[in-house]
């Protein structure tokens, strides 16, 4: 006799599971929690819950057993090679990456691509309604299952499903490009509420409802006809915003300790104790604007305002989807310069750049927090950026100054760091010696200001809000009643056809 699979009353999905495996010498494995801002954010989300987490385990090939790590049960999803290279490191990271984030560098479109991304969101929500509760509460996260929420309202309308999106939502001309837009807008739909990093991200998304699929929206919510559904029938989602944070009071309690207030202290010697120390903290993306940054720190070298061992900079980069072409080539690209740079403006012994390429655990990048006078967040294109919170939440004893581009989410919030837009290198140059020479007080009285902010707006308060909303969002269906409704949403339908044909020819064409 079969035993059924347990069941939770919170089901997280995401690409990833919150743990990653180590294999040691002998072929055995341990799991250990991954880095990550979304790890980082639902980790203290996720305790003491009865909780699942939906994700991928990280290698290609048959998923694991389901098991459970620190109270939480971890339901893997298997991804074969074909789907790792299809899935995610193509739609996810070619395709809908670049369009979501300004076309920095060029989208790629392939049908192919589009099949397994749609096959492995089905996938994802076969094992969504499988580990959730009648009348579980549903979180599913970030751009690579946009198309989970429909498929799990599919499967289990009893459950009420929430998506949020940790990048940017692009504008309706960028969004536009998409051959799939009317599918993923769709997809999303099946969400009872929606939520986005800033206001503007969710604008993005209602007027893609209203302008490429003739949706009817008010406010911060869509109403519609689900496909198939009866025409009297109508679905009302919300979309707002909802900014993400991270855990303040246990970054700041990790800060106090003793043993991270003696590494910072190690950190600075073992670079020279230079006067000031610069940070750079990023995943090697071609988003976060590390080329700028060195771009305007060798200049700043060139014109002696500034140079070692007085000033120093040391840039943690870690590692990021290393078979992408474009990651690959923006390595290659960063270690150049920063080869030129060290090879031109070093001394022995005192390198102009410490360059770092690979990740860290906690307690070590608490402790560089804490060393650094000035931490350079310089995106040029960026959802949120949880590591500008993390550095605020360390700087227990006020000291330290943020250096913020305008282009993330964060500068939102955190208006009291020194802001800059890091396409504007002579204004990223003086922005970055402001930040070094800003009296004492001053940089004492924006570190408050930036720690009062992120502790009033730390991760608890942005779940407790975002499963707040979701179990008070409008999502049941409902009829209309008025004749004028129905003709309107006659109209809506007939504009909804026509889009649909639009978009198959467009689909002919750009494939």
């Amino acid at each position: 006799m079969s035993v059924a699979a347990p069941t939770f009353d919170l089901v997280v999905a995401a690409n990833r599971l919150p743990v990653e495996r180590l294999v040691d010498a002998g072929g055995g494995g341990t799991w250990q929690r991954s880095p990550g801002g979304l790890v980082t954010a639902l980790e203290s989300v996720m305790r003491g819950r009865d909780a699942a987490w939906v994700g991928w385990a990280g290698e290609p090939g048959a998923a694991p057993e389901p098991f459970s790590e620190e109270g939480t049960h971890l339901h893997p999803v298997g991804l074969s090679p074909t789907d790792v290279e299809e899935y995610y490191e193509g739609f996810s990271n070619e395709t809908l990456w670049p369009i979501y984030h300004d076309v920095i560098v060029p989208a790629s479109f392939h049908r192919a691509w589009w099949d397994t991304y749609r096959t492995v969101n089905h996938r994802f929500a076969k094992a969504v309604a499988e580990v959730a509760a009648p009348g579980a509460t549903v979180w599913v996260h970030d751009y690579q299952l946009q198309l989970v929420p429909a498929m799990v309202r599919a499967i289990r309308p009893d459950v009420r499903i929430g998506w949020f999106d940790h990048i940017p939502f692009p504008p309706v001309e960028l969004f536009a490009q998409l051959p799939w837009r009317r599918a993923l807008v769709e997809g999303l739909l099946g969400a009872d509420l929606l939520g986005f990093q800033r206001t503007p991200d969710a604008e993005n998304f209602l007027r893609a409802c209203r302008r490429l699929l003739g949706m009817a929206t008010r406010g911060e919510t869509i109403t519609f006809t689900p496909p198939g559904d009866d025409p009297s029938v109508q679905r009302t989602v919300r979309a707002t915003a909802m900014p993400i944070s991270v855990d303040f009071r246990e970054l700041d309690e990790l800060a106090r300790t003793p043993e991270v207030v003696a590494r910072a202290a190690e950190i600075r010697v073992s670079l020279g104790d230079p006067e000031v120390l610069m940070l750079g903290v990023d995943r090697l993306d071609y988003t976060k604007g590390i080329r700028h940054r060195l771009k305007a720190y060798e200049e700043l070298l060139q014109d002696r305002a500034i140079g070692p061992p007085g000033v120093t900079l040391m840039q943690v980069a870690l590692p990021s989807r290393e078979r992408v072409d474009a990651y690959r080539h923006l390595r290659e690209e960063v270690e150049g310069t920063v080869g030129r740079i060290n090879g031109e403006f070093s001394a022995i012994g005192q390198p102009a750049v410490h360059y770092l390429h690979h990740f860290y655990p906690r307690t070590e990048m608490v402790a560089m927090f804490l060393a650094a006078d000035v931490l350079l967040v310089t995106p040029l294109r960026d959802g949120m950026n949880l590591i500008a919170k993390e550095y605020v939440s360390c700087r227990h004893d006020l000291g330290g100054a943020l250096v913020l581009s305008e282009f993330t989410g964060a500068w939102h919030e955190l208006h009291q760091a020194f802001i800059c837009n890091p396409h504007d290198i002579e204004g990223l140059k003086q922005t970055i010696m402001r930040a070094i020479t800003a009296p004492e007080d001053e940089r004492r009285r924006r570190m408050k200001a930036l720690r009062k902010r992120v502790a009033d707006h730390d991760v608890q308060r942005w779940a407790f809000r975002y499963l707040e909303a979701l179990a008070t969002a409008p999502a049941r269906p409902h009829r209309p009643t008025r004749a004028s409704d129905q003709e309107r949403r006659g109209g809506e339908r007939a504009n909804r056809a026509n889009q649909r044909a639009s978009d198959t020819a467009s689909e002919r064409v750009s494939q």
